[in-house]
């Protein structure tokens, strides 16, 4: 595999720099937040909760510190370059170990590049390290036209893999980002030499006989499926059918844009934590959504789902992935069946962690390091 030290012309160094106008103008905003009343004690099943999301949005505009978030994010190194007529922002980290293999790694929504914030460093370790903000999202954003479905954002990463001189290369997935590290291994399986995903969205095909047999532990991952069905798909039909008509509330409200990410911060993260940050520390919660709005990809990213919703080859019958593909399962959170997920890759490695939901490079770094170490160590890379 290569490592080239070249620099390709179209690559532009980048830094975050949000001006200090900004900033202000969020904590305006966040202070003159309109609240509305809700329906007492409900929790959290009717939505984020009231006195939660003011205690956060307190926090945001008085607390949190940005200045601090920013420069951290800005001791990796971080590029754009513009691919199929898009901007494409992504952190490049080189290992100093002469025998690393470059590892792209591949946000899901509605997170952002600051989902590997706390496990770039260990895999630099033995890897180098690509990150990766997809079309449309973080300072990636906004799209520049329609189209961006999940084979065009793959096609993108093949090539601006390319550009970084790599010939071969793996790549990590979590959800959303599982899909396009898919869909890379069948347009580049001579590139790809392995595939790790968690957040791994699988379904069942209809096919006769196809739930016999199924542990007691799949059946709850069946059932949770079910349930995701039919009372979380709410984000996706709005964001799948009406994306510009949702981007003008989240685009001018910071109040709704926290509550639209925090909330599936908070479904999508192990159970055994009480609230979001809980799982994912506050300030990394609040670096995350403060991405999106700085950047103004709330619209942008919602667009992603028009397109995936709108694209007849997104749910065409696909050849099974050749490339060698290791799962990691969050038992309490994930929906992922074995044998549906052996239907569709090539499954090589399968982990399954009692801790750690979707977002488990924020959650469990050690344990998403470790995974991922010992997937592709089990290729011989």
């Amino acid at each position: 595999m290569e490592n080239s030290s070249s620099t390709d012309a179209r690559i532009h160094p980048f830094r975050i720099e949000v001006p200090q106008a900004e900033l202000d103008d969020l904590r305006e905003r966040l202070a003159r937040t309109r609240w509305g009343s809700e329906i007492p004690g409900t929790g959290w099943s009717r939505g984020v909760p009231s006195a939660y999301l003011r205690e956060l949005a307190a926090y945001w505009g008085g607390g949190f510190d940005w200045r601090k978030a920013e420069a951290e994010l800005n001791e990796f190194p971080q590029f754009t370059t513009e691919i199929d007529g898009q901007n494409i922002h992504f952190l490049h980290v080189r290992s100093q170990n002469p025998a690393a293999v470059p590892l792209l790694l591949l946000h899901d929504w509605p997170c952002s590049f600051v989902q590997f914030a706390e496990v770039i460093r260990p895999l630099a370790e033995d890897f180098h390290v690509i990150v990766t903000s997809t079309p449309g999202t973080g300072f990636s954003g906004p799209l520049g036209e329609a189209g961006w479905n999940t084979g065009r954002i793959a096609g993108a990463f093949v090539e601006l893999m390319d550009r970084l001189g790599y010939g071969s290369y793996g790549v990590q997935g979590t959800g959303g980002g599982a899909w396009i590290a898919a869909e890379m291994g069948r347009q580049a399986p001579e590139r790809v030499i392995g595939i790790h995903v968690n957040g791994l969205v699988t379904f069942p095909s209809g096919a006769p006989g196809e739930l016999d047999g199924l542990t007691a532990s799949e059946q709850e991952r069946l059932a949770r499926l079910e349930n995701f069905q039919q009372e979380e798909m709410g984000f996706n039909a709005l964001q799948s059918t009406r994306p510009q008509t949702l981007a003008y509330g989240l685009h001018d409200s910071p109040v709704g844009q926290l509550a639209w990410i925090a909330e599936k911060f908070k479904a999508w993260t192990d159970p055994a934590a009480e609230l979001p940050e809980d799982a994912v520390g506050l300030d990394r919660l609040l670096t995350n959504i403060s991405v999106y709005w700085f950047s103004g990809t709330a619209g942008s990213s919602a667009n992603l789902y028009y397109e995936s919703g709108h694209d007849p080859s997104a749910w065409a019958p696909k050849p099974r992935g050749t490339v060698p593909t290791g799962v990691a399962v969050a038992l309490h959170t994930d929906i992922t069946i074995r044998r549906f997920a052996e239907r569709d890759h090539h499954v090589t490695h399968w982990t399954e962690l009692e801790r750690g939901g979707n977002f488990l490079s924020l959650e469990q770094p050690e344990a998403f390091v470790t995974d991922v170490r010992a997937f592709f160590r089990s290729l011989g890379a």
